[in-house]
């Protein structure tokens, strides 16, 4: 009797461990919104429609929706997360993000981070928020970040202009809420190596461009992605193809500095062990579509014929996997 209930518990501790790790998870998803039913701008706005449809999504599905801050405290520390975690991120402080975002969210219990670029709230834009409404957000719990000052083009800055302008951020933030920022937001999406430097030496512990992608465990924490959202890329079935995104966690990406200086770039990764079925990885550029693909071993190298232009280009790299797409992208700047 004893040797079966021994092997009793064996097999339930076998099942809790199996159960754990279906629900378990190194990754997360995190999306990005700026303005909310401002029709005018459809760039950058998404309808109320649809962002009503993306919070019934989260609350009525199988998503944990969690505090970035949270998420990347998991990352960082090897911690897993609950499969389909989904954080929130909000760029600008746009005044329609008090009006509609913040009411929808703070009644559907969903947490988010707002990327606030300091100058425009102190020239007390009518469009942007004021001090006291972020105030207000903080206080209600809302992680609030730094977006930098001046909205800057920092790939395309000086290492001096760029430190002015997070340190000048970083004071304000202090100033206003009382605590340093460690998380950013790069403006635009755009960064480099060089500026990376700087936001690392101005106290920035982590930072976000605009380019599509799965955070993973050992991605760089320099340039996580996120997927951004508007109208036109807005509507619910791509909304649940970003928020159930896996990772396609790589290594030795190249070039690394998103600010190209070959261009077309040698664009190439090595996948991390544990991904299989590598020969159906497509890549597709922002300027010319689907990318010839090569396949050695585990590592992947995408070629454009056409140059990118001056300004912002991305890479997508897709993997269709029995779960769900893996994703894996990036964005560079070309001066």
């Amino acid at each position: 009797m004893i040797a079966f209930l021994r092997q009793a518990l064996a097999a339930v501790v076998v099942l809790i461990a199996w159960a754990t790790a279906a629900v378990a998870a190194d990754a997360a998803v995190a999306v990005m919104y700026h303005r909310f039913g401002e029709n005018a701008h459809p760039s950058t706005n998404i309808r109320l429609d649809q962002f009503e449809a993306h919070i019934a999504e989260l609350t009525g599905g199988d998503y944990v929706v969690l505090p970035l801050p949270e998420i990347v405290a998991a990352l960082r520390s090897g911690r897993s997360l609950p499969e389909r975690t989904v954080a929130i991120t909000i760029d600008d402080a746009w005044k329609s993000v008090y009006r509609e975002a913040w009411p929808r969210l703070r009644s559907a219990g969903l947490p988010f981070t707002l990327f606030v670029s300091t100058d425009e709230i102190d020239q007390r834009l009518p469009d942007h928020m004021t001090w006291d409404e972020i105030r207000e957000l903080a206080a209600a719990g809302v992680t609030i970040a730094s977006q930098g000052g001046a909205h800057l083009h920092m790939a395309a800055a000086s290492p001096a202009a760029v430190a002015a302008d997070l340190e000048r951020s970083a004071r304000r933030l202090y100033e206003e809420l009382g605590e340093l920022p460690t998380m950013f937001a790069w403006p635009y999406g755009e960064a480099s190596l060089q500026a990376m430097d700087e936001a690392r030496q101005t106290g920035i512990e982590v930072a976000f461009g605009q380019h599509s992608g799965v955070m993973f465990a050992g991605a760089d924490l320099r340039y996580l992605p996120r997927f951004p959202l508007n109208e036109t890329y807005g509507d619910l079935e791509r909304f649940r193809t970003v928020a159930r995104a896996l990772p396609l966690p790589v290594a030795d990406l190249t070039p690394a500095d998103p600010r190209l200086t070959v261009n077309p770039p040698p664009f190439g990764f090595t996948v991390l062990p544990g991904i299989e079925n590598l020969d159906r990885i497509s890549c597709f550029a922002s300027h010319t579509g689907r990318m010839q693909v090569q396949r050695l071993g585990r590592r992947i190298e995408a070629r454009t014929s056409l140059p990118f232009p001056p300004g912002r280009g991305r890479i997508n790299c897709t993997l269709p996997d029995r779960q769900g797409w893996r994703w894996f992208g990036y964005q560079y700047f070309v001066p």
